[in-house]
């Protein structure tokens, strides 16, 4: 199985919009991909996949799972959305799994039982026979540092990285390997990075500078597609399914774009071992069935 979040320190670079494509991509070339959401933030992944109906109101949801709480089997919490993508929508309550995982871990103690905060939702994946279940697995965390960021690397084991080439996102980069060096003796296990996806970068000299310095693989540089983005973002849709079904022309090099995100998800792909069973041509649109 391929398992990933997609997480950066630096807010505003494209973490969601990279885990949205990207599962669409793995799904369009006949994988199975789960994508579990945990950024409480209203501007997510529920959102651009026009699936977050259900953000209030006592219904079940992941974070009574994590907490040993279901009010139903996890089967039904999974929703399919575009391409065949299957998604666990965010509740609103979401926000308050730190302080619920917390309480579970002291009631557990006061009993003499073990509750690890850390590998909640390893175990509700692990209980679901997700692995054997899909293909894909894919988490998209808040940026800050706690308990969601904490379960998702769990669960995955392996980041993408998106990287905005400016300042701010260097930063983040020199950061980020202290970081997973510390999340690993948090949470006693090992990361390891897949990719780093550079985001917005327009071929200045000061770019690229940036990107040569970065310590990991980047099997692919996404340009400056702000209209792209907001235009997905606005319909609630992939990439994908905007230049297909809300372009009145196809752009050459928005089709690249899509054929960036088909190369990236074969690339992850292969670092797992994992052979997609129908790859369009990157950057297809009008040939892809699904």
């Amino acid at each position: 199985m391929l398992s990933y979040s997609t997480y950066s320190e630096a807010g505003g670079v494209g973490k969601t919009t990279t885990a949205a494509n990207l599962a669409v991509a793995h799904a369009r070339a006949g994988l199975k991909p789960l994508v579990v959401p945990l950024d409480p933030q209203e501007g997510n992944l529920s959102r651009l996949f026009g699936v977050d109906d259900n953000r209030s109101g006592d219904v079940d949801h992941l974070s009574r799972h994590m907490i040993r709480r279901p009010k139903g089997n996890f089967e039904d919490l999974i929703v399919e959305a575009e391409h065949g993508v299957h998604i666990i929508p965010e509740h609103n309550q979401l926000a308050d799994l730190g302080d619920w995982l917390r309480r579970e871990q002291e009631q557990a103690s006061a009993v003499g039982d073990a509750f690890n905060i850390h590998a909640a939702l390893l175990s509700v994946l692990a209980d679901a026979n997700v692995r054997e279940t899909y293909d894909v697995l894919i988490c998209d965390p808040p940026a800050t540092e706690g308990p969601h960021l904490h379960n998702a690397i769990n669960a995955t084991r392996s980041l993408v990285i998106p990287v905005e080439p400016s300042a701010k996102g260097q930063a983040a980069v020199e950061g980020l390997e202290q970081l997973v060096a510390g999340l690993e003796d948090t949470l006693e296990i090992d990361i390891g990075v897949l990719a780093a996806v550079p985001v917005g970068v327009k071929g200045t000299n000061d770019q690229q500078r940036i990107l040569d310095e970065i310590p990991y693989s980047i099997p692919e540089t996404f340009g400056d597609r702000t209209s792209l983005m907001e235009g997905a973002w606005a319909q609630q849709c992939s990439a994908f399914t905007y230049v297909r079904e809300h372009r009145d022309r196809r752009r050459d090099y928005e089709l690249e774009t899509l054929a960036q995100y088909d190369r990236l998800a074969r690339y992850l792909e292969t670092q797992a071992g994992i052979e997609a069973p129908n790859p369009p041509e990157p950057g297809a649109l009008d040939e892809v069935t699904v």
